[in-house]
C-alpha cells in the first residue's frame, strides 16, 4: 500500500480556551484538540483527499487514547501510532489573544516525550520508501532516539526517487525553548538537509538551517545545499517559493485572525496536494496561502483544516487564478 503523504514527529493534546482575547489566568473553560506539527499536517493533507499516515508515539493513557481515534475521524492511519508506557501524552495550553499574541505552555515534555522516543528498529522503511511524500520537521531532532529515528527514514529515501514525483520535506520548525542554542539546533538541521527535497521555513527558521540574509540569499543558499524547492514564509508579505529556474511570491489572503496556530500546518497539507497535483508553483502557493489563512480565522487547528473545494470557492471569491483543472464552485454548490 503506498501512502500519498507519511509524516512523522510532534503530536500532543491542544487544549485551547474558548475566551479569547484573555490570558490564561482568566480562562474559565477549554476545549481539547489533536495537536502536533507534523500531525496536524496529516490532518490536512487527508482533508484534501489524500492517503495520509503518521509516524509517531504517545503516551499509554487516555489522551494517547483519544489521539488515536482523533486520528481515525479525521482519515489518517494510525498504525504507526505506538505507546510508550512509561511517559505521558503531551499537553499543550495556548492563549489566544488575537491578532498576533498565541502564547504556547508545553507540557509533559521534560526529560522527553513520547514522540521523542521514537524506535528506528521499528519503523516501516519499505512505506516511508515508496511514500510520495515524507514530512518530517526540526523538532524531530531534538532527542537520540527520534533523530537517529528521522535520519534512518531520511536515508530510505534515494534522490534518485525524486524523478518519479516524490518529495522529502523538512519543516524548519525551530522552537527555541526545545534547543540549549541555535547552533545545537543548526548542527542537526545540517546533518539532515542533504535528504531534503523541499525545505519551508520563516525567516528566522531558515537563518538556523542556512544563516541570516534576506529571503533570497536564504533560498539561495538553501538551493545551494541541495534543496530542490526553497520556500521561505514572509509573514505579512507572503510567501516565496525558488528553485533553480524559477522564484515566485504569492501575497496573503486577509482574514481576521482568531488564532494564529495552526496555519502553518495546514498551509503544508495543501502544499504538499498541491506538489502532488503537480500544479504550477504559483498555484501551490496561492492556495497553501488559502489554506492558511482558513485556519488562522478559527479558533482550532485540526479541526478547521480545511477541504480543497473550500479553498478554490476562497481563491475565486478574492479573484486569484485557480488551479489548472479545479471546479471553481457554482452559485448551487454554495446553496
Amino acid at each position: 500500500m503506498t501512502y500519498d503523504v507519511i509524516t512523522t514527529g510532534r503530536i500532543s493534546v491542544d487544549i485551547y480556551p474558548n475566551d479569547i482575547g484573555v490570558g490564561l489566568a482568566a480562562v474559565e473553560s477549554f476545549g481539547k484538540y489533536l495537536g502536533g506539527s507534523p500531525s496536524n499536517v496529516a490532518v490536512a493533507a487527508a482533508r484534501h483527499g489524500r492517503k495520509v499516515g503518521v509516524i509517531t508515539r504517545t503516551g499509554d493513557d487516555p489522551f494517547g487514547d483519544f489521539l488515536r481515534t482523533e486520528l481515525h475521524r479525521y482519515g489518517v492511519d494510525a498504525q504507526w501510532v505506538s505507546a510508550v508506557p512509561e511517559l505521558q501524552t503531551p499537553v499543550t495550553f495556548c492563549a489566544i489573544q488575537p491578532p498576533e499574541d498565541f502564547p504556547l505552555y508545553f507540557y509533559g515534555r521534560s526529560p522527553s516525550a513520547p514522540d521523542w522516543e521514537i524506535n528506528a528498529a521499528e519503523v516501516d522503511y519499505d512505506a516511508v520508501r515508496e511514500a510520495s511524500v515524507f514530512w518530517s520537521t526540526v523538532t524531530g531532532m531534538v532527542r537520540p532516539a527520534s533523530r537517529e529515528a528521522q535520519v534512518a527514514m531520511h536515508q530510505a529515501r534515494p534522490r534518485e526517487r525524486l524523478a518519479r514525483g516524490q518529495h522529502t520535506i523538512l519543516d524548519l520548525d525551530y522552537r527555541p525553548m526545545f534547543w540549549a542554542s541555535k547552533e545545537q539546533a543548526r548542527e542537526q538541521v545540517r546533518r539532515i538537509l542533504p535528504y531534503v527535497t523541499v525545505a519551508v521555513g520563516n525567516s528566522e527558521e531558515c537563518s538556523v538551517a542556512v544563516g541570516e540574509g534576506t529571503p533570497d540569499e536564504q533560498a539561495d543558499r538553501l538551493l545551494a545545499a541541495g534543496v530542490q524547492l526553497a520556500v521561505v514564509k514572509l509573514g505579512s508579505a507572503g510567501v516565496m517559493a525558488a528553485t533553480s529556474t524559477e522564484r515566485v511570491i504569492s501575497e496573503p489572503i486577509p482574514v481576521d485572525t482568531v488564532n494564529g496556530l495552526g496555519a502553518g500546518d495546514s498551509f503544508g497539507g495543501a502544499l504538499c496536494h498541491g506538489l502532488l497535483a503537480g500544479w504550477p508553483l504559483k498555484n501551490v502557493l496561492d492556495f497553501a496561502n488559502a489554506a492558511g489563512a482558513h485556519v488562522a480565522a478559527q479558533i482550532a487547528c485540526s479541526e478547521a483544516m480545511p477541504t480543497s473545494a473550500e479553498l478554490i470557492e476562497m481563491l475565486q471569491d478574492r479573484g486569484r487564478d485557480l488551479p489548472p483543472h479545479a471546479q471553481a464552485p457554482t452559485s448551487a454548490d454554495r446553496g
